[in-house]
């Protein structure tokens, strides 16, 4: 029997397949759907190489990391893990003196920083975890995510502290206001709705979990439920102002944390 029919069957596909590869390689990415909000449109856009090629953006404190010296003998390190809210936040001038190191980066959801997760928290083996985040997540700016989906991501992370013997504070979501024309789009994205369904579930896993549930929302809601205006002005960044009513808070959290630590 002749192997040229076969030959010719296996073959012509493939050619065909390597003729049509070239064009394949020229068509443009698809387009990223448009979330119907002009400003997070464009930032999504400006981080397609970020989604793609770092999602966790693990390469932001790679360095600071290997840099840094194992705890001191009796040193309370806490790590501060979060948003831009969090990397905005200069640590050393709210709590001079403290071993606390800032593990934020702008932009970024609960999944990300899963996935950082061991890098920038478990390897530099502080006492206390303190979790701000959750308010991009609501935003959808990695995509749409539901709470449930948030909830699980908070839960990994509790779950993952504690086999490394890491005590947990999650701090609630923080409000937002719409008081000024460029806090707008940031405030339809976040409706308060999800933020206090939000927030209530982080309070009952932690009452649950015995870890340490930090409430920033409280003392910086208005009476109108939204950021006081003096605390932001983009309606979701705290000002000075804002750092400063927070930091006490944090402190007090951490205190309960490392008194739990040392009673176990």
């Amino acid at each position: 029997m002749s192997l040229q029919p076969i030959i010719r069957t296996i073959c012509q596909p493939l050619f065909l397949i390597l003729l049509c590869l070239p064009a394949l390689a020229q068509q443009p990415s698809p387009p990223i759907p448009s979330t119907g909000f002009p400003e997070l449109d464009q930032y999504r856009a400006s981080r397609v190489s970020i989604y793609t090629d770092d999602f966790g953006q693990l390469a932001r404190y790679r360095d600071a990391n290997a840099a840094l010296a194992p705890p001191a003998a009796g040193e309370s390190r806490v790590v501060f893990l979060g948003d831009s809210i969090t990397d905005y936040w200069k640590l050393p001038d709210y709590f001079p003196g403290k071993p606390y190191i800032n593990r934020g980066i702008d932009g970024q959801t609960t999944p990300e920083m899963l996935v950082r997760f061991r890098q920038d928290v478990i390897a530099l083996h502080p006492k206390v975890l303190v979790v701000l985040a959750g308010t991009n997540d609501i935003a959808g700016v990695t995509g749409r995510t539901s709470n449930e989906e948030i909830e699980a991501n908070y839960a990994s992370m509790a779950e993952l502290a504690r086999a490394h013997h890491i005590r947990v504070v999650f701090a609630s979501v923080l409000p937002v206001h719409n008081y000024t024309h460029d806090a707008e789009e940031s405030f339809a994205l976040r409706p308060r709705d999800r933020i206090l369904a939000l927030n209530r579930w982080l309070q009952n896993y932690c009452a649950k979990n015995r870890l340490q549930y930090l409430d920033y929302f409280s003392a910086l809601v208005d009476e109108q439920g939204m950021l006081k205006r003096a605390l932001a002005d983009d309606g979701l960044h705290p000002t000075d102002a804002g750092y400063k009513i927070m930091a006490p808070l944090a402190e007090k959290a951490i205190r309960r944390a490392l008194a739990e630590t040392r009673a176990r």
